[in-house]
Order: C-alpha cells, then structure tokens, then sequence
C-alpha cells in the first residue's frame, strides 16, 4: 500500500507523467550504495525509515551543520529536489555526490525507498 501511495503522492507532487517504478529504483539504488545502506550506517546515514524522518536525524551520525539545521522532513517532494542535485538544493552539505538528472529515475528510487522496510 505505502509503495502505490507514496508513487501516487511523487507523481502529483512533482508532476511525473507515469507512476514511479520502485522495481526499477530498487536498480538504481546500486549508486547510493557506495556510500548509504538500507540498515545501517556507511559513509552516508542509513536510509532505512527515510521517508517522513528530519534531515540530520539519524542518531549517532555525524552531519554536516547544514544538514543538521536544515529543517528539511525527507518526502517525495523534498527527496526529489535534494536528490537532482544535492550541493545546490543544500549548500554545505557533505553530500558529494553530482545527483540524478533524470526526473524518472529520480521518481523510481524515491517510490523505492519509500517502499523498503527496515532489515
């Protein structure tokens, strides 16, 4: 249920022309796991119970101050935004990755983590 609402919820928010393919995302997920895991923490926070948690929030991990004071709650919306080009949407942040560009792939990864539970 959580992966057909929140791929709902992405594609009314932001405006995707086809629904979010969290298969797909679960694909594309290869590239943040050089740095993050579902579970636990790497050299990026874990990204179990991403969605609907603070930017920052993951106990015990060592944050940027930007991240930290960031105010930002991770959903589709704000995922989307950080995720296309994450130097840019938080300046300071310790995120060195470049982003993802396409707006699909973009809607694919976001439906699966929101679509994961935590091991």
């Amino acid at each position: 249920m959580l992966r057909v609402t929140l791929a709902a919820a992405f594609a009314l928010s932001v405006g995707a022309a086809v629904a979010a393919d969290a298969k797909r995302g679960e694909e594309l997920y290869a590239r943040c796991a050089a740095c993050h895991a579902l579970g636990f923490d790497r050299v990026g926070p874990r990204h179990c119970g991403l969605i609907g948690r603070r930017a920052g929030g993951v106990q015990g991990f060592e944050y940027s101050a930007a991240m930290k004071n960031s105010g930002i709650i991770w959903n589709a919306k704000t995922l989307d935004r950080f995720i296309a080009d994450p130097l840019k949407a938080l300046p300071g942040t310790t995120m060195t990755y470049a982003g993802i560009k396409d707006p699909a792939e973009r809607a694919d990864l976001i439906a699966y983590l929101g679509s994961v539970g935590c091991p």
